[in-house]
This record gives C-alpha cells, structure tokens and sequence, in this order.
C-alpha cells in the first residue's frame, strides 16, 4: 500500500489552550479535532524558534542536535546543527517522496530547506545570518529621532532601543507574509498530488508571533470585554527569578490591565485568522482527493505566555504557556477512533520517528523522540514517559535552564538564580514557588534525580561540578542511584 502524504501546518508562537475548546474562534480545528487525534500535552523543548525546529526536524534534543538559541544573530550559540544529524525529511526523500517547504525555517544558517531533501518554495524566512552592521545603522536612525517619552496605548517604551507598538489592527489592502507563505502552498499542491509517489508538504507561518498586529476584519470577531485575564495575572512575582520579575515589571508592566486584555485579544485574532489560512489548505487537499491518506499535522514550534504571570511572547521564564504546544493530527486511513484527545506527555521529537516510519523506512537509533503511530491505532502504550523535560541556554541573552515535569509537580532548575518547584496538582498556574519549602524536599530529589537521568541520556553538558557552577541543590550523581 502507498505510504500516506505528510501536509504540516506549523504557526509560530501558538499556545495549545488556542486549538482545543475555547473561546478562539477556529472552526477548521474544531473540524479536524473531530475527524483526528489530538494531544493536549505536547511540549517543546525550549522557549524559542530555532531549537524548537531543529528539535522538530531531527527528534534529537538541543543538547544532541547543537541548535541552543537563534542561529540568525551574533548571539548565537551555533550556526546549524551539529555534524552527522539527520532530519526526517532526508528519510522520506530518500524513499521517493516528492518535498515542497514554503515559509518559515529557522534551523540553520549554514543550511537551508534545499539541503535536507526539500524543494524550497519562494524565499525561505529564518535562513540568513543577520548583520550587526544593520542594527547600528537602525540604531543610529532612531538616534536622529529623539523619542516620544509618553507612553501611547499599546506601547511598550524602550529608551534607545526603540518604542515597540505590541499589538494594532489594519485593513488588509494586500496579501500579508501568511497568505503568500499558504499561497505558495496551494500553487504546489494539485502538482505534487498528481503524480504516483507520496509527497509532503510543509507549510510555515509566521503568526501569532509578537507583536501582535492583526486585519482588523478577524479583531471585530472579538470584543475586549469578553476578554479575561489570566489566572496567574495576579502573581506579585515576589518569589520567581530575578530577571522574570524584571521582565514583568520592566517591559510588561507597562501595560495596564485593560492593554493586556486587548493584547489576548490580538493574540487570538491572529489565531482564527490562521485558522481560515489552515482552512484553505484544508480545501485544496479535499480538491486532489487524497485527503484520506494525508496525514495532516496542525503544530506550532512553541507558545505565548499572553498575559500569564502578566508576560508576553516568550523566553527564559519556564512556565507551561511557552512550552505547552497545539498538536492536532488527521490521518483517516491511520486513527482509529478519530475524535479522541490523548494526555500522555508528547515532545515535538516524537515527529521525526513517526514521520520516517509511516514512510517506510527505518527511524535513526537514538532519538529523543518516539513514534506516535501507536496512539494513531489506539494501542495501550505501557512504557511511555511519565515525565516532559526541557533544555534552555538562554536566548538573546546566556543563562542555563533544566525542567523536568510530572503530572503532579514541576522542578526548574535555574543555574542563574533562584530555582522554581511547582505542586501542580494544587497550583496549576505555577504561583507558588515551594524549592525552598522543607515539606519538598524529597520531591526535589526525585525531580532532580529525573533531570540528571534525562541530561546523562542526552549528552547534556549541563552537568559540570566545578565549585561556582554546581549549584543544583542535588547533582547529578543523583542519576546513579
């Protein structure tokens, strides 16, 4: 039997509470959650583009595939992957599948879509380095404009950086990088679904990335006092990371409650305005009548904290709104059951595997990820995770990050400050910091011992001992007992 075609719908910035019941206004998701799969815990491994990706191209995680933060700058801590990583998309191309990229990449700037079996479709976001040299230029124009010290609704004031309006509407008088980006994807189409041989087809937008400007058309859909804020909008922080607190109350804090509100509002506007973008995707498969043996995947490489804990966008604070991802999966002739939500802990790892063995071929040894197929066939999975880990060394800006989480409690292990410890089961919403409470002290351990297992697993080497650095309340000896 001809193995399925593989069509991936990837946004960026997208929070999972987006996709599943809600007030977000998706009726397309709400059709393919009916007719597929979806997973309501799926997890990136960091709170940023580039290894969220790499993570998603390869099943390996950031310690393995060398891709720690935004490859594009003069901050990054690679340029690529590392030698030898291979992504699924050089299995599938290698058993006669047909490829076609348009959109956003954001894996290396060494490579592009075309070196990893892909045809690329028009330019490619995210696969050029950027240059110093622009950002004085635009600083030095900024210079020659003094600027406005009142702050205007919306905005976010940044001394000599400059003032950054985070959310607006407009009236959409030409086509927006989306549509150009599914554009590109509905041109391709009814060609690589008229030949004989599978294909696939990745499809990368840019939205609901901040800031969060949105056709006024898909805003109108929402009023700002049906709007809430978020349950953790009334942390005080006074118990979190020092640069978390600065976060809020720096950048943030700006913003008064009513602005916040209006931000969500954006947010979830440019959530239904891609959901009509998916929809036209969605048309134009049904049109080549291989609808049935397309496995389609809705995802995002990572989420928004918007509004949690009174943040946006996303970063080094580690809580579930940055990490916690849409994953939504139709495949008729593969799900049984179709309809089902599935809460086992997925990483966006598991891809990888599972693409290259739908395709027929053999996953590469040792990846982080696993195969999903068994949850497609609604099979008892006894050996799966019971825990979600995550890698972080920072953005734009270096620091070192290691969580491990279970269905009841949540261990951040901050090497640049004060560590976070979560009693889920109680404080969902991550208020209430309890690392240095006694009563948790045996939890900590075990959280710890859990990390360190993962990090010696995965060649993690966030593991040294030195005096100044070995500052995790129990080290990774742990993983030994």
């Amino acid at each position: 039997m001809r193995p399925p075609n593989v069509l991936i719908f990837m946004t960026d910035h997208q929070r999972a509470d987006t996709v599943v019941p809600g007030p977000v206004f998706k009726p397309n998701l709400d059709r393919l959650r009916q007719d597929g799969l979806t997973f309501t815990q799926a997890y990136c491994p960091s709170p940023h583009c580039c290894p969220s990706r790499a993570t998603f191209m390869t099943g390996l995680y950031p310690s393995r595939h060398g891709v720690w933060n935004n490859v594009s700058n003069g901050q990054a801590i690679s340029r690529g992957l590392n030698p030898g990583v291979r992504c699924w998309s050089e299995d599938l191309a290698a058993t006669g599948y047909r490829m076609a990229y348009t959109g956003k990449w954001h894996v290396s700037v060494e490579e592009s879509p075309k070196d990893r079996g892909w045809e690329e479709l028009g330019p490619i976001k995210g696969a050029n380095r950027e240059s110093n040299a622009d950002l004085w230029a635009a600083y030095d124009r900024l210079a020659a404009h003094p600027e406005s010290t009142t702050r205007r609704e919306g905005e976010i004031l940044r001394p000599g950086y400059g003032t950054r309006l985070i959310y607006k509407s407009f009236v959409k008088s030409k086509p927006t990088y989306d549509d150009e980006v599914v554009q590109r994807g509905l041109d391709v189409l009814p060609g690589l679904a008229s030949g004989n041989d599978p294909w696939a087809l990745y499809v990368g937008c840019s939205m609901p990335h901040d800031p969060y400007y949105v056709p006024s058309e898909y805003l109108d859909r929402y009023r700002l006092e049906d709007i809430p804020l978020p349950p953790s909008f009334t942390d005080m922080m006074t118990d979190k990371p020092a640069i978390v607190q600065r976060l809020r109350e720096q950048i943030w804090g700006q913003l008064t409650a009513r602005e916040v509100r209006d931000c969500i509002r954006h947010f979830w506007a440019m959530c239904t305005y891609l959901d009509e973008l998916f929809g036209k995707v969605l048309a134009a498969l049904d049109k080549t009548g291989q609808a049935d043996n397309t496995l389609v995947l809705y995802c995002a490489d990572h989420g928004d904290y918007c509004g949690d804990h009174g943040l946006f966008s996303k970063g080094i604070p580690c809580y579930r709104g940055a990490y916690n991802v849409p994953s939504i999966v139709r495949w008729p002739r593969g799900i049984t059951r179709p309809g089902r939500s599935v809460d086992s802990f997925i990483s966006l790892a598991d891809f990888a595997p599972t693409f290259t063995s739908i395709a027929g071929a053999t996953p590469q040894p040792g990846l982080t990820g696993r195969s999903l197929v068994p949850f497609f066939r609604d099979e008892p999975v006894h050996d799966w995770r019971d825990e979600i880990q995550t890698q972080c060394n920072g953005v734009e800006l270096y620091y070192t990050q290691r969580s491990v989480s279970t269905r009841q409690h949540k261990y951040v292990f901050n090497g640049f400050d004060r560590d976070e410890l979560y009693d889920l089961s109680i404080d969902p919403d991550e208020m209430v910091n309890r690392a240095d409470d006694p009563n948790y002290t045996a939890i900590k351990r075990d959280l710890c011992r859990r990390l360190w297992n993962f990090a010696r697993r995965e060649d993690d080497s966030a593991i040294n001992g030195y005096i100044t650095v070995g500052l995790a309340p129990f080290g990774p000896g742990m993983a030994a007992e």
